[in-house]
């Protein structure tokens, strides 16, 4: 069997039959049901003539066809790519042109805007709209996904190779999104590698996984990702490991996060493994769980977080709570993994702290490789990785470069080296703020306001300030009830942050800005704090 997704669900779905692949609400489709709707899809897509490498756009919210019209596109050697659906007309139109689109499949809730963006005319072969019970007709350019299947054959099973390409483009912090190529084989490789010894197997061989699968019965993965399919965390971190080790996929119906609901839908579908991005998900999962504390989660087994920092105490009341779990944080990028810590009630982690994957280094931004216990800030550097992005050979050699005779990929994470060789994630380098020529990383500030009890989410940037060039400022929300004064908050940080570090200026919100995956909006935070106007140096904001 080749190293390759739509060739192993193939087998798994001839294996395991009438098992469910993937829950959402009332609809459940098997594994039989889930490779045979993809593989209609694929006959449809195939019949319009898209095929090899074609770039499949997905403009989806968390449903089964996000995961089928995946499959589909696999299945053709295809590149299934992400589509953000909080996109304006205009950034669509660019994400479809720059990935040189075949096919758009979108959720029919998103019929406006993907009429504005495709405006201007469009080389698409195929644009399927999948019915979430908007009302009105389809687009004229467009077919409705379940008619596209009923008039479909089957496509024919092939072969594949694991050299064959999937994107997730990048929103990123500065600049257009970049689409960052993977190869799907080594991706695949990994999972069979690291998550069955999380169930407590040995890892897979490619071949040993149909029988694998089969013999796990209900001690299978039972995945649930929080955040959004569009998302890396949500697909690579919180669906595949299911989906490549014959588990099932367990999606929310809700399209804003409700973890009341979530904690529903473990307890109902007896969820094994949960995947979020870090605080914005966990904070009120937290406050859920202590609100109403009465649900049988014995089920649980793990929490994954990546993108975005998961602070000690939030790990450390979750546990508290949920003592039989453990709570597994990646300090990851699209473009590849850097580092994991495990916490459970017996082992918390300090925020930040890492181990990283075999291989993975610090270096300098010259390439000078860090060594343990310097307190040297530097960029973390992995092995391998991505290959780089699609049509941008510029940052493409910004980011993956050549150390000691070694590709390595450095995606602009800061971190120092602990003295038992830990990393200690300082934030993004884009995210660095430079106040009189100290290097301020946001994350680090974010941490310390979210460690206050009366500040419930923060986002930290820089300003421009005449006399130290940048100075850091903080958008703040508070939780219910509190009234306390931003001066009092910036001196309540002085016993845990430099004074270099304080925020000079912070404006109090009703909510810390973040897209649907729980990551930092720091440009809606920017506009949310000059809107608000502020007085340098003093903390307060005018109202």
């Amino acid at each position: 069997m080749e190293t390759h997704p739509a060739t192993l669900w193939e087998h798994l779905a001839d294996a395991l039959g009438d098992r469910p692949a993937i829950i959402h609400g009332a609809t459940r489709r098997t594994w039989a049901e889930f490779e045979h709707r993809s593989a209609l899809l694929a006959g449809a897509l195939a019949a319009r003539g898209v095929g090899r490498s074609a770039k499949v756009g997905q403009l989806l919210y968390n449903t089964p066809e996000f995961t089928e019209s995946y499959f589909a596109a696999l299945k053709l050697r295809a590149v299934p790519f992400n589509i953000n659906h909080r996109y304006t007309a205009p950034e669509i139109a660019y994400l479809l042109d720059n990935a040189d689109a075949e096919a758009l499949i979108y959720h029919a809730s998103l019929r406006a805007v993907v009429a504005d963006a495709l405006t201007g005319g469009t080389s698409l072969k195929a644009v399927i709209e999948v019915d979430d019970g908007t009302s009105g007709p389809v687009l004229a350019a467009a077919e409705g996904y379940e008619t596209a299947l009923a008039t479909a054959q089957p496509a024919d099973r092939i072969s594949r190779n694991p050299d064959d390409i999937t994107m997730i483009y990048t929103g990123g912090t500065t600049g257009m999104p970049k689409g960052v190529m993977f190869k799907v084989g080594p991706a695949l490789d990994y999972v069979l590698q690291s998550v069955p010894p999380l169930l407590g197997h040995p890892p897979q061989k490619i071949d040993d996984v149909p029988g694998f699968a089969a013999a796990l019965g209900d001690a299978r993965l039972i995945g649930l990702p929080a955040s959004p399919l569009m998302h890396n965390t949500g697909m690579a971190m919180g669906a595949m490991p299911a989906l490549n080790t014959g588990g099932t996929l367990v999606l929310l119906e809700e399209r804003r996060f409700d973890a009341a609901a979530l904690w529903d839908t473990v307890e109902r579908e007896r969820v094994t493994n949960i995947t979020i991005v870090g605080d914005p998900f966990a904070r009120p999962m937290l406050a859920e769980l202590r609100a109403n504390p009465g649900r049988d989660l014995s089920c649980l087994t793990s929490i994954g977080s990546s993108g975005a920092m998961f602070s000690a105490e939030v790990k450390a009341g979750l546990l508290d709570c949920l003592p039989h779990a453990m709570i597994i944080d990646l300090i990851s990028a699209s473009e590849g993994t850097m580092g994991m810590s495990l916490a459970t009630a017996g082992a918390p982690v300090p925020t930040g702290r890492f181990h990283p994957s075999p291989g993975v280094i610090v270096v300098t931004p010259e390439g000078r490789r860090i060594g343990a216990g310097t307190e040297e800030k530097g960029l973390v550097a992995l092995p391998g990785g991505a290959e780089g992005y699609y049509k941008d050979a510029e940052k493409t050699a910004a980011t993956f470069k050549t150390i000691d005779g070694r590709r390595y990929t450095l995606p602009g994470d800061w971190a120092t080296v602990n003295d038992d060789g830990t990393l200690q994630l300082l934030g993004r380098g884009s995210q660095c703020i430079n106040t009189a020529g100290e290097k301020v990383f946001a994350e680090e500030v974010e941490e310390a306001l979210k460690a206050l009890p009366t500040v419930e989410d923060a986002l930290v940037f820089g300003v421009p300030d005449e006399r130290f060039g940048q100075r850091v400022a903080a958008v703040i929300s508070r939780p219910e009830g509190s009234t306390e004064d931003t001066g009092a908050t910036i001196d309540a940080l002085r016993a845990s942050l430099a004074a270099y570090k304080l925020p000079r200026s912070v404006i109090v919100v009703a909510r810390v800005p973040r897209n649907p995956a729980g990551k930092a909006d720091y440009p809606a935070a920017r506009d949310l704090f000059h809107a608000a106007g502020t007085h340098p140096h003093t903390g307060r904001a005018r109202t």
